[in-house]
Parts: structure tokens; sequence; C-alpha cells
């Protein structure tokens, strides 16, 4: 039943205006979010189109920010009238793809190390949205290239539990001569604490024992990122 008012509805619009016709004749740029995102839910409800779906769904974000869709649970999505599992799904399965491959191209195109601020466009999307502390440890090779990067601990929402032999396990597998640790602030502050600084000093040691050089820190925020190198914390 749905489906038939979703049809009808739709096509009482003009062809320019219908997500799927529009972004065939005139490309995926120049379609708005909330038509991008009508065509990721496919159908609306009885008594609406998916574009009007879509756009109540970014209204009721915060600040009608797009990116605040990252971190809506699935059960939060379902309980935005007119979403249910499957639609929940849906966009949950989109915000993980859009997030791989963002990382994806990023590591692509940044391979060589030169700043903190590649590590920060690295990670950014994977990580300023996450709700629990997450501990990452980069692996590089001689020439500053990134070999890959790991998931070491996961902590709580105020703090990781990291452990030496976890942290340097990988590296010393991988062969790799030096490393870069990397992990968020679900708070979306990445302003260090004491714990940081005092964790880091432990894994620098730990790290001069086995001859692996850790050559930075970075903190993720909302956005924002802090390096503990540049900030003479190391």
């Amino acid at each position: 039943m749905s489906k038939i008012g979703q049809s009808v509805t739709m096509k009482k619009l003009p062809v320019c205006e219908r997500p799927y016709e529009k972004l065939e004749g005139y490309g995926p740029e120049m379609l708005s979010n909330a038509e991008l995102l009508a065509i990721i839910i496919k159908t609306g409800t009885r008594n609406e189109t998916s574009v009007s779906l879509a756009q109540k769904i970014i209204m009721q974000l915060e600040d009608s920010s797009i990116t605040s869709l990252h971190g809506l649970s699935l059960e939060q999505l379902r309980n935005i009238r007119g979403i249910g599992k499957v639609k929940a799904i849906q966009i949950k399965a989109m915000l993980e793809f859009s997030k791989r491959m963002a990382s994806a191209f990023i590591t692509d195109r940044k391979k060589e190390v030169n700043s903190p601020g590649d590590i920060s466009s690295l990670l950014m999307e994977e990580m300023r949205h996450l709700k629990k502390e997450v501990f990452k440890v980069v692996l590089m090779n001689s020439k500053n290239r990134i070999i890959r990067h790991v998931n070491v601990s996961v902590g709580s929402l105020t703090a990781s539990i990291v452990h030496p032999r976890e942290v340097f396990c990988e590296a010393v597998k991988a062969g790799c001569s030096g490393i870069i640790f990397a992990h968020n602030h679900p708070s979306g502050d990445p302003e260090p604490s004491q714990e940081d600084v005092e964790t880091t000093g432990r894994l620098i040691a730990g790290g001069n024992i086995l001859g692996i050089r850790v050559l930075d820190h970075i903190i993720i925020g909302d956005g924002r990122y802090v390096s503990l190198k540049e900030r003479g914390l190391m």
C-alpha cells in the first residue's frame, strides 16, 4: 500500500525533480543531500515521498548536519518515524562504505608521511565519530611510508587500555622501523590528558628496547587533532 502511494506521489513530480532521473540526467553532484539520501532509503511512506522523508531525517540531526548521521545507532535511526529496520541498515551500510572509501583514497594518495596532518587526514573520518576510544598503531618503513595501520585496543568512553605487548606485536611482525600512535577522544576534544602523555612515555621506552622508533602520537577529535610531538610532549 505504501509503495503504491509512494509511486503515485513521485510521479506527480516533474522528471527533473525525481532523484533517480535527476542523477541519471545531470549527475550525482547536482542532487541535494536529501535527494541522495532518498535514493539510499528507496521509498517513503504512505503520506510522504522518499525525498520528504530524507529531508525530515536531516532536519532532526544536530544543526541539520549530515555528519551527525555517523553518530546515530541502528536503534536511533529506527526511532525516526518512517525509518524501519531495512532503511536503518541501508543508511548505516552507506555510511560505513563511504568512510572506508575516504580512508582508502587518502591511504593511496598519502602513502608517504611528512607531517602529523597526513596521519590526521588518513584516520579522521574513520575515528572522529567513534563512541569509544580506539588506540591504533600506524606501521612505518624506513622511508616514512605507511605499511598499514591496526587497532590495538578499544576502551571505555573515557580511556583505552594499552599494553606494550599488544602495541609492538604487529610492529615486530612487520619488521617496521618506526610507528605512530593514534587514538580518538569521543568527546570531540583532542586535547591530551596527563594519562595520554604518561602512556606515550611508557610506550616510547618500550620501543627503545626493541629498536622501534615512536615517531608521534596523534589524538583525533571531531575535525581536529593534536600531535604530541608538535606540542613537545614526547
